[in-house]
């Protein structure tokens, strides 16, 4: 099952749904993407990624001047506030104001960067740059303090850094003219923000268990859940931000059509993985001729004042959501009904639209409110449609229901000692630990949890065969794929003084799925697994 490794989330932190998932069964329980624990993972999902989509678009309208770039920035001003309630549900009245004083400071020392990059004040720019790494160290600790060490403060700070390296280079690629680069590195930010927020909600689940019914963030429905949101929701943001542009005749348009391709491409991999190769050509034949293209034809129609055109586009628009409808309908044998499909896809072509024409209109304030209801409206497409998939193949989704055995791996920073369940093996390096990164040696590790490694010296390339998973890592960068999509590791990967390649501890252990115990006392690493 590819579908949930291509990407990665839904509205509220409700608390509400029973599960049987801690019960005592001889059979996995079913499967659904309807628990308390993937209602928060989906929350946060939702307002981390809008936040990462509205920040790019801030900070890209101020460095234009654009006559809009007030209301972006205050849609993603707001944004910060719509987190604060679900902190303060978590971790008290006191815990939301911290967080909103520290993510609201943070937005404007981005606003502050692109003053000073268009005024070309250096000194602003580190000063401002400084700000962001603050924020980092700030926000870490917070996180790190508030989820009781559960999502470590080291970790934290390694994807708070990730994520701020993101915003600036596809900000620095957009000044810089390079806006097929800058979308390509916009995308690749906009995908970890789903990596960030499923760290964050695993973390908080495993703190207070009974709050989330002891149900799991990171289960099977949960990761496909969260990966039809994220696919859905960066069309909706795509979609949006192209057509403003090309309303504007902005430069960078064709390379935002070229990012929608990008998108179109996930979307269409993921509905091949469930419904063969056949399914995901029929999906993409109805999903681009009259809807990506009458997208960008309805912008021509609207700035040339051709309402004879507009009505064709609009109409060709309709028949795409009646013939997409039916054949969701139809791929998921009614799980998900065609005339609700419909309805739901009507809705979001109607704020498609309605988000343009205020823009266009110069309407900014109300074009800003009716994009941010158009994303939230793409997570419940993406609830929907999962929740449809998981009924229809609801095998394929099951966790087990009883774990065969426990493996534990045993580390200590500076110690060549290797201890798998009580079966100590002698390493040739240690683990380490550098500018506040844990290090480990990979083959050991991969070797150590049943993966094989392979090394290409020609390319610095590595390979790890884990299970149905690949990953590769190259020496010198910060960046892997697994199963082909690029991922960030948070730090370089890099050869030893042993001749042993090096990677970050927790990002390794937990992209495949251990848990991870770190002592700082006594510098020992503990790693433990149901397999």
């Amino acid at each position: 099952m590819k579908f949930r490794k291509l990407l990665a989330p839904m509205l509220s932190l409700t608390l509400l749904l029973p599960t049987l998932a801690n019960a005592a069964v001889v059979a996995p329980p079913m499967a659904t993407v309807n628990t308390p624990a993937v209602e928060l993972r989906a929350a946060l999902d939702h307002l981390l990624s809008e936040h990462f989509v509205l920040a790019v678009a801030a900070m890209t309208k101020a460095y234009d001047g654009s006559a809009d770039a007030a209301a972006a920035y205050q849609a993603l001003d707001q944004n910060a506030l719509d987190m604060q309630p679900a902190i303060a549900s978590l971790y008290g009245e006191a815990g939301g104001v911290e967080f909103e004083r520290i993510f609201r400071a943070h937005n404007q020392f981005t606003d502050e960067v692109v003053k000073a990059t268009k005024a070309k004040d250096t000194a602003a720019l580190q000063k401002a740059k400084q700000e962001v790494e603050g924020f980092v160290q700030e926000f870490s600790a917070f996180l790190g303090s508030a989820t009781a060490g559960n999502l470590p403060q080291a970790t934290a700070m390694q994807v708070l850094r990730s994520h701020e390296d993101h915003v600036q280079q596809t900000f620095e690629q957009y000044v810089a003219g390079d806006y097929a680069g800058a979308y390509s590195t916009y995308r690749i930010g906009y995908k970890e923000m789903f990596t960030i927020s499923k760290a964050l909600s695993v973390a908080i689940v495993k703190q207070m268990p009974d709050k989330f019914d002891n149900t799991k963030a990171d289960t099977k429905a949960a990761d496909l859940r969260s990966a039809l949101n994220s696919v859905a929701a960066e069309h909706f943001a795509l979609s949006a931000l192209e057509m403003q542009k090309q309303f504007d005749g902005k430069a960078d348009y064709m390379a935002l059509i070229n990012a929608e391709a990008g998108n179109t491409a996930d979307f269409k991999a993921a509905v091949a993985s469930v419904y063969g190769a056949a399914g995901g050509d029929a999906f993409e034949k109805v999903w681009v001729s009259d809807h990506i293209n009458a997208q960008s034809d309805y912008v021509k129609a609207v700035k040339t004042n051709d309402m004879t055109a507009k009505a064709a586009v609009l109409a060709r628009i309709d028949g795409f959501t009646q013939e997409l409808g039916t054949f969701l309908g139809a791929a998921t044998a009614e799980k998900l009904p065609t005339a609700g499909a419909i309805t739901a896809l009507k809705a979001h072509e109607a704020q498609v639209q309605s988000t343009f024409d205020q823009y266009a209109a110069g309407n900014y304030t109300a074009s800003y409110t009716t994009n941010r209801e158009g994303y939230k409206t793409m997570f419940g497409v993406g609830l929907a449609l999962s929740g449809a998939i998981v009924a229809q193949f609801n095998d394929m989704f099951k966790e087990a229901a009883v774990p065969s055995s426990m493996t534990t791996v045993w580390m200590k920073i500076n110690s060549n000692q290797l201890n798998i369940n009580g079966t100590v093996t002698p390493m040739d390096t240690t683990p380490m630990n550098m500018n506040g990164t844990t290090y480990i040696p990979l083959r050991y590790l991969s070797e150590g949890i049943g993966a094989n490694v392979k090394y290409d010296k020609t390319t610095s390339t590595v390979w790890v065969m884990a299970g149905n998973d690949t990953l590769k890592f190259w020496i010198g960068k910060n960046v892997m794929e697994l199963n082909s999509v690029q991922k960030s590791v948070g730090a370089k990967v890099f050869i030893n003084k042993d001749g042993r390649t090096m990677v970050p501890l927790r990002f390794i252990a937990e992209l495949l799925q251990w848990n991870v115990a770190w002592n700082q006392m006594n510098g020992t690493i503990t790693l433990t697994k149901s397999m």
